[in-house]
């Protein structure tokens, strides 16, 4: 009896858009009256997409896409709520919202980012897959909201974008200087090809700030670069030869 009624429920909230399939073996409508509802009952769009997402996690992008229908202007309730009740659906949640077009793709990647920092790699791997376009303004926008994961979002971006690898870092380096030690490490880790472009390019946008400089060119000497080549690659950053020498005797102190 009680599935019986449970049953006649659903089907009940199944008046118009977005039926689809449940957790497990259940069925799950979301229509524009169920969340109208849950708006209602909440009194908060944000307090009802947590509410729902937090009960089917698995339809959290469907939820949000039709609740973004019903409610534009709410965006930001809409998706950080999303984010913080489902962060393993990130990936689709950001897609989803981006395709809405709501709002600029960086805005939705800072309101990911502060619902849930930890899925940070998740957020730009899949706003820098949709909108490939805004590449720079993503990567300015995460690594200004996110600076102590740095390395892992340029390394996610290098991983989908090789070909852009100076832009990446151009702009990291460029929005927050400090980050430029850990994002050379990171990369050469990964991809030790392309030390070059990381190195000469992180030491070109830290050329203002000696102590970043000295750190960056640390971090290359501790990822196997050999004295030569990163003489060669601080010359084409930007160091002089009478700074380097300095750098150089500093490190040969430590």
């Amino acid at each position: 009896m009680k599935l019986r009624i449970i049953s006649a429920l659903l089907i009940s909230m199944a008046g118009s858009t977005h039926a689809f399939e449940g957790n497990t073996n259940d069925s799950f409508y979301v229509t524009s009256e169920f969340i109208n509802k849950q708006v209602q009952q909440n009194m908060s769009v944000g307090r009802a997409v947590k509410s729902v997402v937090e009960h089917y996690p698995l339809h959290a992008a469907r939820i949000v896409d039709t609740t973004l229908d019903l409610y534009p202007e709410k965006y930001k309730d809409i998706v950080y709520a999303a984010v913080s009740a489902a962060p393993s659906q990130t990936k689709e949640i950001v897609e989803v919202a981006i395709d809405k077009g709501v709002t600029s793709c960086p805005n939705i990647v800072e309101i990911a980012i502060n619902a849930e920092p930890s899925y940070v790699d998740f957020v730009v791997h899949a706003a820098a897959n949709t909108t490939p376009d805004e590449l720079k303004d993503i990567v300015r926008v995460a690594v200004v909201t996110e600076p102590d994961s740095a390395d892992r979002i340029v390394q996610t971006l290098v991983e989908t974008h090789p070909n852009d690898v100076v832009d990446i870092v151009k702009t990291a380096v460029g929005a927050v200087p400090f980050v430029g030690e850990y994002i050379v490490d990171a990369l050469l880790a990964v991809f030790p090809a392309k030390a070059e472009d990381v190195v000469t390019t992180a030491l070109q946008e830290s050329s203002s700030k000696k102590e970043y400089v000295q750190k960056i060119i640390e971090s290359a000497q501790n990822a196997g670069l050999s004295e030569n080549t990163l003489k060669d690659y601080a010359l084409k950053g930007g160091v002089d030869e009478a700074e380097l020498a300095a750098i150089m005797k500093n490190l040969e102190k430590q």
